[in-house]
C-alpha cells in the first residue's frame, strides 16, 4: 500500500516538473511574438514622409526649410526656350516637387499639396501638362486665401503651382507657410516657396508634363 502511494506521488511530481518546464520553454516564445507585434506597431507609427519620396533629398536642400528662399542652396537649372525634355514629378505624401530632364532629377523643391481626407488627397493624381495660364497673384474670397506666382496645370485653372498662401491683405500667412515641406496643407493646389514658385512661372514652358502621385 505504502509502495503504491509512493509511486503515485512520484509520478505526480514528475508530471508537475515536466509541466513547469514546458511552461518555461513556451513563455519566452510567446513573449517574442508579443514583442514582434509591438515592434510592428511602432514601425507603422514611425513611418515618415521620407518613406514615400521617389528620390532622396539632395545634400544642399536647405535645413531647416525656409519658404522665403529657394529649396536648394545651388542655382536653379538653366531651361532652354521651349525645352521639351522636361517633366515635373510631384510626391504628395513626400511633400516634394522634382524637376526632371530626360527623367533625371535636376532640382528638388519642398512643397505642400492637398490635405488627405479619408485617405485621399484633395490634389488629383495622374498625368497633366503645364498650361499657358500663369500670373503674379490671385485671391479666392470663398477661401479667404490667395497666393503669388501661380502656374496652372489644370484646364479650368482650379489646380495650380503657387507660393505659400497669402491673407486677404496680401501678406503671407506665416502659420500656413511654416507647413511647407513638412506636411500636406492645401485645398488642392501645390504650394512652393516664394522663389521656387517665381522661377516656375518664369522658366517652365507650357506643355511640360506633370506627373502627380501619392508617393
Amino acid at each position: 500500500m505504502k509502495n503504491s502511494l509512493l509511486k503515485t506521488l512520484t509520478a505526480f511530481c514528475v508530471l508537475l516538473i515536466c509541466a513547469i518546464s514546458l511552461a518555461r520553454v513556451s513563455m519566452p516564445s510567446q513573449q517574442k511574438e508579443v514583442n514582434k507585434t509591438k515592434d510592428a506597431r511602432k514601425t507603422a507609427v514611425i513611418k515618415t514622409a521620407a518613406s514615400y519620396r521617389p528620390y532622396q533629398d539632395p545634400k544642399d536642400l536647405r535645413a531647416p526649410f525656409n519658404w522665403k528662399k529657394s529649396s536648394e542652396a545651388k542655382h536653379y537649372p538653366k531651361i532652354k526656350h521651349l525645352e521639351n525634355d522636361l517633366s515635373i514629378r510631384v510626391s504628395l505624401k513626400g511633400n516634394r516637387v522634382y524637376i526632371l530632364r530626360e527623367n533625371k532629377r535636376i532640382y528638388t523643391m519642398i512643397s505642400s499639396a492637398g490635405l488627405f481626407k479619408k485617405g485621399k488627397s484633395l490634389t488629383p493624381t495622374g498625368k497633366f501638362k503645364i498650361k499657358n495660364d500663369r500670373g503674379d497673384s490671385f485671391y479666392n474670397p470663398e477661401l479667404n486665401e490667395g497666393a503669388n506666382n501661380w502656374t496652372s496645370w489644370d484646364k479650368e485653372n482650379v489646380y495650380l503651382f503657387h507660393s505659400v498662401p497669402t491673407k486677404g491683405n496680401g501678406k503671407y500667412n506665416i502659420k500656413e507657410a511654416e507647413k511647407l515641406g513638412v506636411k500636406p496643407a492645401s485645398h488642392g493646389c501645390i504650394r512652393l516657396s516664394v522663389p521656387d514658385s517665381r522661377w516656375l512661372v518664369e522658366n517652365i514652358p507650357a506643355g511640360t508634363k506633370v506627373i502627380i502621385k501619392n508617393n
